[in-house]
């Protein structure tokens, strides 16, 4: 019997997701609960080809690969409630063009979100609580890339009060430190990379070590304040697969002494192992050794949606939170502990950076780590 068109819309709004297997039970949690998603990048592909998030759809041409992953209609009907939508620095340019280019940036995407009912920034917990109960997504601004910020560091400036992230490095070295990447030459932390963490330690800005290379996180961990929580935005676990993109079990456990969350990203290429799942199950994976090693205060959701990624087949539209909701429910974790992962740690993190001060038992937890090597192999994908 052949669906009517009504039939197929109505269905679209009460299991968006791309598997028609997902159990009501997922379905239901994703739109109750604070869906947070710590890195998207659906900023990018609006600056450089002029995609349109405020209309739909659907996977083009490249089949939901690299961008395209998320519009307004999607993230509403997804479930997600809030996420940081990342502005990424060009590395080529010069210093103060950089920071020019950057200002104009936060502007462009200020308006767009002003233009629509759908969006508004926030900057704090409070602010987020008051735009969930509006039924708005809330929009959370951060930089990929601390080299934009080069000309502020010497005045303890930023571009913009509502800054609420900065991931110091991205996949080249920079005047801050080293980058996992393999292109990259530089491994260390610099001074001038110090004075960056300083200064977003004092203005309450997470300072996130995605893409840093083990010195340069190591160093930077050892400066950074420690009462405050540090962020790996979008990254996977190399106790499941041994990828430079990916952080070993000594630094998931450094995140989480901070108070800190590690966000799992999408993208198949750093997350699948060697005959591994290929789909949705993949991420789930690298949740499970995360929140092993971490704990389930310490384990979020980064997609890194839109930022030219391929995730797993199943994962290919913004609908697709659920999925990652149902897989964890199945494999027996407890509803309350996914919500953590949706989100909520993210959002106690919040509040503990730009909420009331952090208590001594915290601080006292919080001493630094061993480095330990990672026992796993790379397997040199």
């Amino acid at each position: 019997m052949t669906e009517t068109s009504e039939e197929i819309e109505e269905s679209s709004k009460t299991n968006p997701t791309d598997r028609k297997d997902v159990s009501e039970e997922a379905l239901a949690l994703v739109r109750d609960a604070d869906v947070i998603d710590m890195h998207i990048d659906t900023y990018t592909p609006m600056r450089l080809f002029g995609y349109d998030p405020k209309r739909r759809h659907g996977k083009g041409v490249l089949g939901g690969r690299l961008f395209g992953h998320l519009d307004l209609p999607r993230i509403e009907e997804s479930g997600l409630k809030g996420a940081m939508w990342s502005i990424t620095t060009n590395p080529f340019r010069f210093a103060a063009k950089r920071w020019r280019q950057l200002e104009s940036n936060i502007a462009d995407l200020r308006r767009f979100v002003a233009e629509s009912d759908a969006l508004a920034i926030v900057s704090n917990l409070s602010e987020y609580r008051k735009v969930r109960a509006s039924g708005r997504h809330a929009v959370m601004l951060a930089v990929q890339g601390g080299n934009a910020l080069d000309m502020g560091v010497p005045e303890r400036r930023l571009p913009d009060p509502a800054l609420m992230r900065v991931t110091l490095m991205h996949l080249t070295g920079s005047a801050i430190g080293g980058s996992s990447s393999p292109f990259g030459m530089a491994r260390h932390l610099t001074e001038h990379g110090m004075g960056l963490i300083q200064m977003l330690d004092e203005a309450r800005v997470f300072v996130d070590l995605a893409h840093s290379h083990p010195d340069s996180f190591w160093e930077a961990y050892v400066i950074h304040d420690r009462t405050l929580p540090l962020l790996v935005t979008h990254t996977g676990v190399r106790g499941v697969k041994g990828h430079w993109r990916n952080l070993d079990d000594a630094q998931l456990r450094a995140v989480a002494e901070t108070g800190g969350v590690v966000g799992i990203m999408f993208h198949a290429g750093f997350l699948r192992r060697r005959k591994g799942p290929k789909d949705a199950r993949m991420i789930t994976e690298h949740i499970r050794h995360a929140v092993k090693v971490a704990g389930e205060d310490h384990v979020g959701i980064g997609s890194d949606y839109d930022g030219f990624i391929v995730p797993p087949s199943d994962m290919r539209s913004g609908t697709s939170y659920a999925i990652i909701a149902d897989e964890l429910l199945k494999v027996g974790m407890s509803e309350k502990v996914v919500r953590k992962i949706l989100g909520q740690n993210f959002l106690r993190a919040l509040g503990e950076m730009r909420g009331k001060a952090r208590t001594a038992k915290r601080r006292n937890k919080a001493q630094p780590s061993n480095k330990e090597p990672s026992n796993k192999e790379d397997d040199g994908s």
